[in-house]
């Protein structure tokens, strides 16, 4: 009954939390300070140097003009931090973001809605998906996908996001929607038939000169900022001085205008419903991406400050806020590894700072619009290179690649369905496989047989000659028993069942745990299967988990209660009990015992089980 009333709690605890809303920033402001306030407003200033120029390098990715973009970071920024329980998790456009949205953009492009309405409706789909995973509590469920997809994914993230830069970096066209393999191969083919812009490849290079002096010599200042907007100085001089450019800049992809965001409403009404079937798995793999992307920034985060997280907060956060970028004609955006990581640093106490720095980048575009119009395409692809190399992670890839076999294929794997398919079912395929490898792992028992050799302890069978042939033999069943290991469980005892001289089987099952139905499916037919024959099966020290299923099922009851024996407070005693009643039903009362054991169990130096 203690099982049952503990469940019973949970259930009600969990049903408690469920569909509730709060804004943890209300009861920031109740013990807040001047000094705060300063420290909020540093960081949020920080912050927002860090933001603008990402943001224009994300409009290149979506190949849309940089004012919803920019939008997305006064918008979301704010409405995300109204929920968020981080005192430092920022909402906002991030490249692995971009770079699916992009993707669907290019897949429905003769859709009837245009690049930017498609990336709306994509938002508004992804922002009611996560409110109501966070109002139903599945925040928790990042605790169950393995580290390594993330690791993986990430990985690719990074690949994808240098490659799809190349063409800007060296300074040819390209069409829409490329792919990852031919986004290398034109790049090779270009290099090796030197048809590529010299001026392009100099700005870049330039760039990530200056981005390198900046963090060797003035590691404390915004790197991006600074290279971006002397690249865009000296361009501006550049078309004083001369008469045509032999270079792309901002404003030719769009220019950057100082537009207050204004509220447009959604108006995507039921004339548009067909273009669900194809953005719902989409928005889907965004929405689980989002999860695990601010699960992982707000408990690295956290770990430092020590401040306590609510993951579901944060889904509601990023769920409300990617519904105000829709409403606001924004493009959809997540969790922000790097501006998060900024904001802390920066030394921000409170949600308040990404509230301060969406009202800073406004205050910037409306006076300092010019200089980043003029910011060369090579010099932000250059940007967007450097942004993908940091989000490969040399030390977390090592330790997934050397930790387990499993890690390392589960690495592999989303890695290169990354580089190979579409990026929502690359997410998809990365946790199929790591839960795959798990179920395997967990699911695949093991038999050895041990005799008691003439001192009385337990050894080996090492020599098949010597094997005595008892009457009786008691199998150590250890690990969990759910519907991954019961056919093996089954086959592996079926198979030492195939001697018709063992007369009665006794199955310890002591450190056996999580049987379900399956499992006792495969109890029952072993014990019928033996009875066919006129042999007996005998269950000894089994835990209170597995009585109760035994119990429950029917299965105690059909086996007999005379032939199950639970275990006890002292040691052995269930299995002296198990071999008296195993004894009564042979005809030799003096028959030997032999004893099967978990190899692996010994192997690695743990003693047999008691019971």
């Amino acid at each position: 009954m203690d099982g049952v009333s503990e469940l019973r709690a949970d259930v009600a605890a969990m049903s408690q939390q469920m569909f509730r809303v709060r804004f943890p920033f209300v009861s920031e402001l109740r013990r807040y300070s001047w000094m705060k306030l300063r420290s909020d407003l540093i960081a949020g200033a920080t912050l927002t140097l860090v933001s603008i120029p990402q943001a224009i390098g994300f409009s290149l990715i979506l190949n849309l003009p940089p004012q919803p973009v920019i939008a997305a970071v006064i918008i979301g920024g704010f409405f995300g931090a109204l929920f968020f329980s981080s005192h430092h998790h920022v909402f906002g456009p991030t490249s692995s973001i971009s770079l699916i949205v992009a993707a669907t953009i290019a897949a429905n492009a003769g859709s009837s809605l245009e690049p930017l309405e498609l990336a709306i409706y994509l938002g508004f789909l992804i922002g009611l998906i996560q409110c109501l995973a966070g109002l139903l509590n599945f925040g928790e469920v990042t605790k169950f996908i393995s580290r390594s997809v993330v690791i993986g994914y990430s990985t690719g993230i990074g690949i994808l996001l240098i490659a799809s830069q190349l063409h800007n970096f060296l300074g040819y066209d390209v069409g829409s929607g490329q792919t990852f393999l031919v986004n290398v191969w034109q790049a090779l083919v270009h290099l090796a038939e030197l048809d590529v812009s010299l001026w392009a490849m100099g700005l870049g290079l330039v760039t990530l000169l200056v981005f390198w002096c900046v963090r060797r010599f003035r590691p404390t200042w915004p790197e991006a900022l600074i290279g971006l907007a002397l690249l865009g100085i000296a361009a501006k001089l550049f078309t004083v001085f001369a008469t045509g450019t032999p270079f792309r800049m901002v404003r030719d992809e769009g220019a950057l205008q100082a537009v207050i965001p204004a509220f447009a409403g959604f108006h995507f009404g039921p004339r548009k419903l067909h273009l669900l079937p194809d953005l719902v798995g989409t928005a889907v793999a965004i929405s689980i991406l989002g999860m695990l992307e601010a699960a992982s920034i707000t408990k690295s985060l956290a770990a430092k400050s020590g401040q306590k997280i609510e993951p579901n907060q944060e889904l509601i956060g990023m769920g409300a806020a990617n519904l105000a970028c829709a409403l606001f004609g924004a493009v959809p955006g997540s969790s922000s590894f790097a501006r998060s990581a900024v904001n802390y640093q920066s030394g921000a106490v409170s949600q308040l700072s990404s509230m301060l720095s969406s009202v800073v980048v406004l205050f910037v575009l409306l006076f300092a619009t010019p200089v980043f119009n003029f910011i060369p395409i090579a010099a932000l692809a250059a940007h967007l290179i450097r942004v993908g190399v940091k989000m490969i992670n040399l030390h977390q890839i090592r330790i997934a690649c050397r930790s387990t076999r499993s890690d390392a294929v589960v690495f592999v794997i989303t890695l290169g369905s990354c580089l190979l398919l579409k990026l929502d079912t690359a997410i998809y395929v990365g946790i199929g496989v790591a839960l795959a490898l798990f179920l395997q792992k967990t699911s695949t028992p093991t038999l050895a047989e041990y005799t008691v050799n003439e001192e009385g302890a337990l050894a080996e069978l090492s020599d098949p000659a010597r094997r005595v042939h008892p009457q009786i033999s008691i199998i150590h069943v250890e690990g969990e028993l759910y519907f991954g290991a019961a056919d093996l469980f089954q086959e592996q005892v079926r198979r030492l069942a195939e001697n018709q001289n063992i007369r009665v089987f006794v199955l310890r099952m002591r450190n056996a745990r999580h049987l379900d139905a399956s499992t006792v499916l495969a109890l029952e037919n072993l014990h019928d299967y033996l009875r066919q024959t006129h042999r007996h099966l005998v269950i000894s020290g089994s835990n209170a988990e597995v009585t109760r299923v035994l119990r429950d099922s029917g299965l105690l009851r059909h086996i007999g209660e005379e032939n199950i024996f639970p275990n006890e407070s002292q040691p052995m005693l269930a299995t002296r009990k198990a071999l008296k009643r195993a004894k009564s039903l042979l005809p030799d009362p003096n028959a030997e015992v032999r004893l099967f054991y978990d190899q692996n169990s010994l192997a690695s130096g743990r003693p047999p089980a008691s019971a």
